[in-house]
C-alpha cells in the first residue's frame, strides 16, 4: 500500500480546483461511457496495488460530465482495460521498465467503480442526492446510497427513504425502500415502504400528448443522475401505501401513482378519508388533482362508507 499526498494516477484527468493541495494535471482514461472521471482531494492519495484501488482522503470529489460527487473519502476500483473487439491485449510492459507516469500497469489500468464514504453530496445542474454512503458502478450505471437522512431532489420533486436509496440511470429508475416518500412541489406525497419511481426528460411529452418533431437532446445515462433534468413519470408502492393531498388521505396494500394526470390506484385494505367521511373497499381509483376517489369492487370485501352530512368539501366525498 502506497500513500502519495497530493498526486494523481495517470489514469484519471485533474483539473485546478479550490482543495489545498491542488491535484497536478494527468492523461484522462477513455472509458466505455465516453467521459473521464476527475478527481480532487485535500489530503491524502493511497494507492493499494493488492486490491487495486485508490482513496483520496480529507475532502474528495469526483467529477464526470456534469455530476458531481463529494465526500469525506473516495475510493476508486481499478481493474485491467479490456482491449477493443478484435484487438489484442496490450503486451505487459517490462519488469525493469521504466514508468515516470506513476501508473503500477503501465496506463492499462480503467476506473470502474467509485465509493462515497462521509457526507455524501452528489448532484448536476438541476438534481441533488444526500447520504452518508454511495456506491456507483459504472458498468451498469448504477448508484447505491444508505445512511441517515437519505434524499434526492428534483426541480418537481423530494424523494427520501430510511434504508436504501438507489438509481439507475439505464432505466431511469429510482428506488427508496424503508418509509420511502416522494413530495411534490404542490404539497401532494406518495408513500410506501419500497418505492419505485421512474422519470422521464424533462422534454418528454406528457401523457396523451404527441411527440414533438424537434429531437430530444440526447442525455448520458451513465450519469448517476442522469444527463440534465428529469420529471416523475409514475411511481409503484409496495406496503403501507399512503397518497396525501391538503384534504385527502388514501391508504392501501400497493398502488401506482401517474405524475401527469395525477390518478393513483390503490389495491387491498384501501381506506379513503376526507374529513369525517370514510370509505373502505378493496380498490380505489384517486384523483389527487380533483380530490374524488371512486371505490370500486373486490373480492376480498364490499364497499363500506361513513359520510357525515354538512361535511365541508362534500360535493368531491369518496364515492
Amino acid at each position: 500500500m502506497t500513500p502519495r499526498p497530493a498526486a494523481l494516477l495517470p489514469l484519471l484527468i485533474a483539473l485546478p480546483l479550490a482543495l489545498p493541495p491542488a491535484p497536478a494535471h494527468a492523461d484522462g482514461l477513455d472509458m466505455s461511457h465516453g467521459e473521464a472521471v476527475q478527481l480532487f482531494w485535500k489530503k491524502e492519495e493511497i494507492y493499494d496495488r493488492n486490491a487495486q484501488t485508490v482513496t483520496l482522503t480529507g475532502g474528495a470529489r469526483a467529477v464526470r460530465g456534469d455530476v458531481t460527487v463529494d465526500a469525506d473519502t473516495l475510493i476508486g476500483y481499478l481493474r485491467k482495460k479490456t482491449p477493443p473487439p478484435g484487438q489484442p491485449a496490450p503486451p505487459p510492459p517490462p519488469a525493469n521498465a521504466k514508468d515516470n507516469s506513476g501508473d503500477p500497469m503501465g496506463g492499462s489500468l480503467e476506473l470502474y467503480r467509485i465509493e462515497a464514504r462521509g457526507d455524501v453530496h452528489i448532484y448536476n445542474q438541476t438534481d441533488q442526492g444526500w447520504g452518508d454512503h454511495a456506491l456507483y458502478d459504472m458498468d451498469q450505471a448504477v448508484m447505491v446510497m444508505t445512511g441517515k437522512h437519505l434524499k434526492l431532489t428534483t426541480p418537481q420533486d423530494v424523494l427520501t427513504a430510511r434504508d436504501v436509496m438507489e438509481y439507475h440511470s439505464k432505466t431511469r429508475m429510482s428506488v427508496g425502500r424503508g418509509d420511502a416518500t416522494v413530495t411534490t412541489n404542490d404539497g401532494k406525497q406518495v408513500k410506501a415502504d419500497v418505492l419505485v419511481s421512474f422519470s422521464k426528460p424533462s422534454d418528454a411529452p406528457a401523457s396523451g400528448q404527441p411527440q414533438s418533431a424537434k429531437p430530444a437532446q440526447a442525455t448520458d445515462s451513465s450519469n448517476p443522475m442522469g444527463g440534465g433534468a428529469s420529471k416523475l413519470d409514475r411511481a409503484y408502492g409496495w406496503g403501507h401505501v399512503v397518497l396525501r393531498t391538503p384534504t385527502q388521505t388514501a391508504t392501501g396494500d400497493r398502488g401506482v401513482y401517474v405524475f401527469d394526470t395525477q390518478i393513483a390506484r390503490l389495491i387491498g385494505h384501501v381506506h379513503v378519508t376526507q374529513g369525517q367521511n370514510q370509505n373502505n373497499g378493496s380498490q380505489a381509483i384517486v384523483n389527487m388533482k380533483t380530490g374524488i376517489a371512486t371505490m370500486l369492487p373486490g373480492t376480498d370485501s364490499p364497499i363500506q362508507g361513513l359520510v357525515v352530512p354538512n361535511e365541508a368539501n362534500s360535493s368531491q366525498a369518496p364515492k
